[in-house]
């Protein structure tokens, strides 16, 4: 569910206080090196130097799928540490042009060593994409690739609090700008709220006894305001979990998912992408968790006229205008190369779909099969 290469930064165990005589589940767990939680070695909450770099996912793959034009127009919606940036900007000619799109000021400073005319950055999330280019003369664009999730710089670094790995402050915004953290959303949430927030963004089948524990710890003084707080607790409530991930995997996803608005950003974008692009121009979608590639993937058959139906064994249902034609009818993954290189790519999927020169109408907002949005008011959480 993340972007990137798996790091190992120099990191010491962290040991928490614990919460009765009995040693914790999530300290068994660390005892066996199964599930740890650690800290950087470091005084800094910053990942070590010996952190390895980031690797951009799906980079051949996905910039091959815009067939970039020398002239074309291009949107990155998600510029990160500008992997497809450069290799779009590569293949472009002294007359194209790239605008990317990141709401992370780490990822805009990052932007500044790209120094050339052809190329410029937006900070904001792409929801606003087509306001955004509006304000800069851009009304139609030839390719548009949006990277989903969070990516490795973010998760490596403690004091954005999207990692059980570190204890740190419990922030999880991308845009560290604006907008209310994890730790002041647990602080205000009640408990039902909480418990939906879980299921829907994580998946999560102890999702009560999570919210109940959270609460509880809340509402006894002890307000959760850091990740090791935050994964201790999850550990303590839930009972079973899968072999190989920590029991707080699907609670972090979720506040995440949550906080950031995820999953409302682009049920917004998808249905702008139809309007930016020209006929025959692309839209390359690289989600990392089901969820979003749900919602791609329900989004191009609705605009595409390929409806699933309710039986299986029925024939797709058609008479939509179709405003895309799928590339890839099933998603593409990275290879085996690619997945020894860097073991965090092994969830991505890589979906595309071309422009047809049918008007720009979106395809129902109720067809994307988005997870229900607690508190939500016209389509924005208020």
């Amino acid at each position: 569910m993340t972007k990137g290469v798996r790091s190992a930064p120099a990191k010491a165990s962290l040991s928490l206080k614990k919460a009765s005589s009995k040693t914790t589940r999530l300290e068994k767990l660390s005892e066996l090196e199964k599930y740890p939680l650690e800290v950087s070695a470091s005084n800094s909450n910053t990942v070590s130097e010996s952190a390895s770099p980031h690797i951009t996912v799906l980079l051949d793959e996905a910039v091959h799928a815009l067939v970039v034009k020398p002239e074309g127009i291009y949107v990155d919606g998600t510029f990160g540490r500008g992997g497809h940036s450069k290799k779009i900007l590569s293949e472009l000619g002294p007359d194209g042009r790239l605008i990317a799109f990141d709401r992370d000021l780490t990822a805009i400073e990052s932007s500044k060593s790209i120094n050339d005319p052809r190329f410029s950055i937006i900070h904001s999330h792409f929801a606003s994409m087509q306001s955004r280019l509006a304000d800069i003369g851009v009304s139609e664009v030839d390719g548009i690739l949006l990277d989903l999730g969070i990516s490795s710089p973010q998760i490596d670094d403690a004091e954005r609090g999207f990692s059980f790995r570190y204890d740190a402050p419990l922030d999880m915004r991308m845009d560290q700008s604006s907008g209310q953290t994890a730790a002041e959303f647990l602080s205000r949430t009640t408990e039902q709220q909480l418990a939906e927030v879980i299921k829907n963004y994580g998946e999560e089948r102890f999702a009560k006894s999570i919210a109940r524990a959270i609460i509880k710890e809340r509402d006894d003084g002890r307000a959760i305001t850091t990740t090791g707080q935050l994964a201790q607790v999850v550990a303590n409530a839930v009972t079973r979990f899968e072999p190989g991930q920590n029991p707080a995997t699907r609670t972090f996803q979720a506040l995440r998912i949550f906080v950031n608005q995820e999953l409302e950003e682009l049920s917004l974008t998808l249905p702008q992408c139809v309007a930016l692009l020209k006929p025959q121009g692309r839209l390359a979608v690289i989600s990392f968790h089901s969820l979003e590639d749900r919602v791609v993937k329900r989004f191009f058959q609705a605009a595409s006229g390929e409806e699933p139906n309710s039986n299986r064994y029925a024939p797709a249902k058609s008479g939509t205008t179709a405003r895309f034609e799928l590339v890839t009818r099933k998603a593409v993954g990275p290879d085996d190369q690619e997945l020894e290189e860097n073991p965090r790519a092994r969830s991505a999927k890589l979906r595309v779909a071309r422009r047809t020169a049918a008007p720009a109408m979106a395809p129902d907002a109720a067809k994307l099969d988005a997870p229900d949005l607690p508190q939500t008011k016209k389509g924005r959480r208020g």
